[in-house]
């Protein structure tokens, strides 16, 4: 994996190789990067990484998946990073709010409710990998908007 940074990059540096529930690592590893560079970037900034990140994504997962002959290989971590990123960001920021973030992203990546998979069963690349989280990302943040706009 060191020999071959898509690789590095599609495994989230390691977290991919975990061999229990690594896309819940992957998710759960961007907590305290969250903390660390929101209040050292500005909004656009942040949103700047998250488009970057989605970027490198696209090229990382493509190479990997095809290398590995699997083209959303469960060891794929950074699909994961990159869509949870988007979601803190947009998330109140309190342990409570944060942790039914998670827990709705992570049941929404899951589950792959329509269109999700889809796109998965569409994109058969790397673009398709980080779609569906994506669109898990955007169910997330629809949910706790509504949640936030009903309990006030």
């Amino acid at each position: 994996m060191l020999e071959n940074p898509a690789q590095l990059v599609a495994f989230g540096f390691g977290l991919g190789k975990i061999p229990i529930a690594p896309g819940t690592f992957g998710t759960l590893a961007m907590l305290p990067v969250y903390q660390a560079l929101q209040p050292r970037l500005a909004d656009a900034g942040l949103l700047a990484l998250v488009g970057v990140m989605f970027l490198v994504g696209v090229w990382a997962c493509e190479r990997t998946g095809r290398a590995l002959g699997v083209p959303d290989h469960g060891g794929m971590v950074w699909d994961e990073m990159t869509a949870f990123l988007l979601v803190l960001f947009f998330t109140p920021p309190t342990l409570a709010w944060q942790a039914f973030a998670f827990l709705l992203f992570r049941l929404f990546d899951v589950l792959k409710p329509p269109p999700i998979r889809h796109y998965e069963r569409q994109f058969k690349n790397g673009l398709g990998v980080m779609l569906d989280d994506l669109i898990a990302a955007f169910y997330a943040l629809l949910t706790l908007a509504a949640w936030r706009a009903v309990a006030g």
